[in-house]
């Protein structure tokens, strides 16, 4: 395939990189235990711990999960969201062999208790703020070990226990659980300490990480992600990197705001394991929607890298604190997960001084397969170019390349693209192409520089905040309402989230009100996917075979609002 888009790389940035240099992400992960020991890794509510400290604490828990007789491909949950504990969960599942699977610690007990049975998961590790969910969801699941974190675990003494007090029993974070037989996560590590480590053959083959995506037809599905498919994209994000960090004049050890959660693809890749990667510091963000806190927050350190999505850079932007900040050493803002609007992009500029650089991946691909030039000056409106590595090619219905400038499905090759749905090998065969294409849903456009921009969706999802929200799931369970006939899920604009749910709800029951119905919707879904808007109506619109037409429902909201 000519790669024409090459001619349009920065200079010094490779067409390829050898993803091969690296057995797995644990030799590339050992390697940086190494060479970045004494640097500081993590911080988190002012206490840091080091690249030596995660190697240490890691290889406790990964001794822990071995003696409990969990061997190579059995998979561990990790639900939690950005604290000191994630990234030492993560190199100790990794490292003893096994695979892990991201779950999103918001999620309700239905949504978690389908992750567990379909990932098979055998342990998990929780934050106790979360572990009522858990408790709700284990009927059914193969889970058999249970590691139960507190917020304060590795704050150190007496801070640890502060922040315990303060998140327990001051603020009422942790709803009451009982999970018998469960571990604390310290305990897991003191006991780990003593234990025999018994190093596993991991090879580039081999399974990494389960990463939940509902793909294209709304039923979450674990992307299975291979070390050798993570090294390719962590290997060709860094040589991405360079020339955006070649902007300012940079000394010492840079640092990258991890203000996205750690389970979600985007900031899986682009800040935990890529700083890890590059010897940088994570300033861990446990609740971003905090706008104050987050501030208050990143006052304290030099900010070199900004990884976010459009509402998190319009939230930021428009609290009168966060132009007080210094962004004298902000070198690259890369925005991904969802569209970057234009007119946040120049608030951000103005801010910051720094442009915002759009990227597109998607948890099938391990994150990024594109983006803009992070040396680049202004807002282009593009998702950029492909990346090292990365095949693109735009398709028609048909299957068959439309000519440059045609709008189509944009279909992406590479070592970065997953090995397939787990174990849904009829889900697999309806995204792939026979020359090895994974086809995104997303329709684009590519001009003779090779920059895409985003046209439409092929399907009917609906992003809020950067995560995906499938229709077909929402209209399932409300559906499932006894007081609900008929329902239709569509997206509509949102000035705080891009996009929110909107439910059109035909009533079974003359009596039921949208409170009632958005209180139940809150008990099935977690906040992102909850219905923003409910509208009821005598009847949907639908086809002579009587499929609802979603497309007609957002037609007339838009006429509405226009």
């Amino acid at each position: 395939m000519d790669r024409f888009w090459l001619k349009s790389y920065p200079p010094g940035v490779p067409s390829d990189i050898d993803p091969s240099v690296y057995p797995s992400v644990v030799a590339l992960l050992e390697e940086s235990f190494t060479r970045f020991r004494d640097q500081r890794a993590y911080v988190c509510m002012d206490k840091a711990i080091t690249f030596g400290d995660v190697d240490t604490l890691s290889l406790a828990l990964a001794s822990w999960l071995q003696d409990k007789g969990l061997r190579k491909g059995t998979r561990v949950a990790i639900m939690m969201p950005n604290v000191l504990q994630y990234p030492v969960a993560l190199a100790a599942v990794l490292r003893a062999g096994l695979i892990a699977v991201n779950v999103n610690p918001l999620y309700t007990a239905r949504e978690l208790a389908h992750q567990l049975k379909d990932s098979g998961a055998e342990a998990v590790i929780v934050l106790e703020n979360f572990a009522s969910t858990l408790q709700k969801a284990l009927d059914g699941t193969a889970v058999k070990h249970i590691v139960v974190a507190s917020m304060g675990d590795l704050l150190g003494f007496p801070k640890g226990l502060i922040v315990n007090f303060v998140v327990r029993t001051m603020r009422k974070m942790v709803p009451a659980f009982s999970l018998p037989g469960h571990t604390k996560f310290n305990d897991a590590l003191s006991a780990g300490r003593s234990m025999a480590f018994a190093r596993p053959d991991i090879g580039p083959g081999d399974v990494a990480v389960l990463q939940y995506t509902g793909g294209t037809t709304g039923i979450a599905k674990g992307a299975t992600l291979l070390h050798h498919t993570i090294v390719a994209n962590l290997l060709a994000s860094e040589a991405w990197m360079q020339p955006g960090l070649k902007r300012k004049n940079l000394t010492g050890q840079f640092t990258i705001v991890c203000a996205l959660p750690l389970y979600h693809v985007f900031a899986f890749i682009a800040c935990g394991l890529l700083g890890m990667r590059t010897g940088a510091l994570n300033i861990l963000i446990p609740n971003p929607r905090d706008m104050k806190g987050t501030i208050a927050e990143l006052a304290k350190y030099k900010i070199n890298i900004f990884p976010g999505v459009n509402t998190l850079f319009n939230g930021l932007a428009n609290q009168p604190d966060f132009a007080k900040l210094d962004f004298s050493q902000l070198a690259i803002s890369n925005g991904g997960g969802m569209a970057v609007q234009e007119a946040v992009a120049k608030k951000w500029l103005a801010i910051t001084g720094c442009p915002i650089v759009e990227g597109y991946g998607l948890s099938e691909t391990s994150a990024g397969v594109t983006c803009n030039p992070t040396d680049s000056e202004e807002y282009t409106g593009t998702i950029g170019l492909p990346l090292p590595n990365v095949e693109i090619k735009i398709l028609d219905d048909h299957g068959k390349e439309v000519a440059l400038g045609e709008a189509g499905e944009i279909a992406i090759k590479g070592p970065q693209v997953m090995q397939g749905y787990w174990q849904r090998p009829d889900e697999t065969a309806l995204v792939m192409t026979p020359d090895g294409f994974f086809k995104s849903g997303d329709v684009g456009a590519m001009d003779v520089r090779g920059y895409i921009k985003i046209v439409d969706r092929k399907k009917d999802m609906i992003v809020v905040s950067g995560f995906k929200v499938f229709p077909n799931e929402i209209e399932g369970v409300v559906a499932s309402h006894p007081g609900v006939l008929e329902c239709a899920a569509i997206g509509v604009p949102d000035a705080g989230s891009g996009e929110a749910v909107m439910l059109f709800v035909v009533k079974k029951d003359a009596a039921l009100t949208k409170d009632a119905l958005q209180a139940w919707c809150a008990q099935q879904f977690t906040g992102y996917k909850r219905p923003k808007y409910i509208e009821f109506r005598d009847e949907l619109p639908k086809t002579n075979v009587g499929k609802i037409l979603r497309r007609e429902l957002r037609d007339s909201m838009l006429k509405k609002a226009a």
